[in-house]
């Protein structure tokens, strides 16, 4: 089994340790993981990639283009951004509701994520969109959304991991107090 995946942000979304879980779970599993982020401006809302390389014979942490079998996007020009990643017949999981980059903000633009899922919904059969603001108010908490999008990966069953199996590992990765609260947006999406 060898599954290239990416998960692609924006600073304070999740995405890394959203990537560090499908990796634990993987070694938990004895599959050989490779990983990496780039993280640029971060901590002001710059893009966050996560490449998660799982299987046998893997010499990088990077995916080349057209070969990621699953885009996980946390903001919808991030996912956009990504596409070319994406091998043909790939999966795409994507938070509708974007995050305004600080330039959109000063700018005054009217960005509002819809042009880039109408984009998305064009070029990607496998597309799941999901409102995660509505889901997180849902679940209780705006820092649900990483647990939504990846609870709606995990139901693809193209990431050969279980819900189970993260729950492990986000027992020792999250407070005791946010350890429910995370297991609920996991299982949001049903």
């Amino acid at each position: 089994m060898n599954k290239n995946i990416i998960l692609c942000g924006v600073g304070g979304q999740g995405t890394v340790l959203a990537s560090k879980l499908i990796a634990g779970a993987a070694m938990r599993r004895n599959i050989p993981v490779m990983s990496a982020e780039t993280i640029g401006m971060a901590q002001k809302g710059g893009s966050v990639v996560s490449y998660i390389r799982l299987g046998d014979d893997l010499y990088t942490p990077m995916i080349p283009k057209k070969e990621a079998d699953i885009i996980v996007g946390f903001e919808p020009s991030e996912a956009v951004r990504m596409l070319p990643y994406l091998k043909d017949g790939g999966s795409v999981i994507v938070n509708s509701c974007p995050t305004k980059p600080v330039t959109s903000v000063l700018a005054e633009s009217g960005y509002d994520g819809i042009e880039m899922v109408e984009y998305l919904k064009k070029k990607v059969s496998k597309l799941t969109v999901i409102d995660c603001n509505k889901a997180a108010e849902e679940i209780g908490s705006s820092k649900a959304i990483n647990m939504i999008l990846l609870g709606a990966a995990l139901n693809t069953g193209e990431l050969d991991i279980t819900k189970e199996e993260i729950k492990e590992i986000l027992a020792q990765r999250v407070k005791p107090q946010f350890f429910e609260m995370n297991c609920r947006a996991l299982d949001y999406i049903k």
